[in-house]
């Protein structure tokens, strides 16, 4: 029996649609029950920062063991800005790494970003959906820069969520 290829592709790429929308979705979900269960003291954004930190931390082990100098510091520093805008596009969205003016420095930009739809859909504020990425690429860069020996920060210039167009991110080597 011949395979449709085309028919094929079709089912991958909505089977992915469909997975990518759950992951959202599941972070939304998650936060509500986890903001209910703080109680009525507790300060919602404060619980989604935490749990970003949470999720940083973990994916910042995650790519350790793809993390090395045999490029040197501009290559070091372009396959993890590729990986942080990997994280955005395993997501959904649509982002990608570019080089900056200065050797230790790299902006990732992210043009198409599901989370704030998601966001929406829970009543979520959209300042809250931008802190909790920058908070999120910070976690992943503590262990990272440790590993390293380099000290790595990561600063938002832009959002989408803030209704900027698309989202900046600077990652350099901080002095």
């Amino acid at each position: 029996m011949p395979v449709d290829a085309e028919k094929e592709i079709t089912k991958l790429y909505r089977a992915l649609h469909s997975a990518q929308d759950e992951i959202g979705k599941t972070f939304y979900r998650w936060r509500q029950v986890a903001v209910e269960f703080a109680g009525a003291d507790a300060n919602p954004q404060d619980v989604a920062l935490r749990a970003a930190e949470v999720f940083g931390k973990d994916i910042g082990k995650s790519i350790l063991p793809r993390m090395n100098w045999l490029k040197g510091e501009e290559g070091f520093m372009m396959i993890l800005g590729k990986a942080l805008a990997g994280l955005w596009n395993t997501d959904g969205g649509r982002a990608t790494a570019e080089k900056g003016e200065n050797p230790g420095e790299v902006f990732i930009k992210c043009s198409r970003d599901p989370w704030p739809s998601w966001a929406k859909q829970f009543g979520v504020p959209m300042e809250e959906v931008a802190l909790c990425r920058e908070r999120m690429y910070q976690a992943v860069l503590e262990d990272v820069s440790v590993f390293m020996n380099i000290s790595l920060k990561i600063e938002l210039q832009k959002a989408i969520p803030r209704g900027q167009g698309e989202t900046i991110l600077r990652l350099y080597k901080a002095e």
